[in-house]
């Protein structure tokens, strides 16, 4: 399944964190969890069942973040880390893919 190339970002990364990938998620298609681990893979040239389950890292917060979204203007985000990359989700579904040098 291929993601959507995003097209902008809201918000600056860090400078010492290079930008891999900006996407956006469809959550009719897939799973959001599920799409970030596919982006993970090809960046790594893997299969995602390769890689360990992202639940541990983030357990039901990207599913919720778009089950039970907030108001559009609560503007909600959320940032973590899986495999030395930092992924900053937002309530609209853009992803960003950053490796993080720090």
């Amino acid at each position: 399944m291929a993601l959507v190339p995003m097209i902008e970002i809201i918000g600056s990364p860090r400078s010492s964190d290079e930008i891999l990938t900006r996407r956006t998620l469809d959550t009719e298609q897939d799973a959001p969890a599920t799409q970030i681990v596919e982006a993970i893979a090809e960046l790594e040239n893997t299969g995602p069942t390769e890689l360990p389950p992202i639940y541990n890292c983030i357990d039901d917060l990207i599913a919720n973040l778009f089950s039970s979204p907030p108001p559009g203007e609560a503007d909600a985000n959320i940032t973590f880390t899986y495999r030395g990359y930092r992924i900053h989700v937002q309530q609209n579904g853009r992803m960003t893919i950053l490796q993080s040098t720090s």
